[in-house]
């Protein structure tokens, strides 16, 4: 299938033939899914802040989308961090811009990873070869439908309580939402979404 294109109109140049009216620039539509450079507990200080990660490391890099951290939380559901229209149809691809075959079938919502392809860092670290996350798993806190979970999000991500829990999921497993139930003292991969689109050159 054909990936989406977006095209922007830029002002007529003085430079070109007169008879060109019009000149626009188009690029493919994709949205990037990216891990924050450290592994997590449960105790982000909130979602906010977790997003705010997602923000400044991105920044870091010289990105110019929006990111948003792939959490579920009190006021928030994985379902609404994207577009409802993007959902199915922007592709997902990681730092290098390779495929991961999400297309947010997430929010049917099993988001299943491509086989082979990885998930990297800001900082450009492979995830799953990496040993700065020595547990390949990531926190969601989400049903498998990408809601919020009932209680299992360690508090809106603001506790690494070991007797609290969040709900996670295994890397390794080619879903993004499996439903494991773990310690919030845990340290695992914390994924960044990419929710407004830029040009990407």
């Amino acid at each position: 299938a054909l990936q989406p294109w977006v095209c922007e109109k830029f002002f007529h140049n003085s430079t070109l033939p007169s008879t060109i009216k019009n000149v626009f620039v188009c690029w493919h539509l994709q949205l990037h899914l990216i891990a924050l450079n450290s592994p997590q507990t449960g105790a982000m200080r909130g979602v906010h802040r977790a997003d705010f990660m997602c923000f400044t490391q991105a920044q870091a890099i010289g990105m110019k989308g929006t990111f948003r951290a792939f959490l579920s939380a009190k006021l928030q559901d994985l379902q609404s961090i994207v577009r409802k229209a993007d959902r199915n149809s922007v592709p997902i691809v990681n730092l290098k811009t390779i495929r991961t075959d999400c297309f947010l079938t997430s929010f049917r919502m099993r988001v299943l990873m491509k086989d082979n392809v990885s998930l990297y860092s800001f900082d450009g670290k492979d995830v799953l070869r990496d040993n700065t996350w020595p547990e390949k798993m990531m926190w969601h806190g989400s049903t498998s439908s990408g809601q919020r979970h009932i209680d299992s999000y360690c508090e809106t991500w603001r506790v690494a309580d070991q007797a609290l829990t969040g709900m996670a999921s295994s890397l390794q497993s080619g879903s993004l939402l499996q439903q494991n139930s773990n310690s919030c003292s845990n340290s695992y991969v914390v994924l960044c979404i990419e929710n407004s689109y830029s040009s990407h050159s």
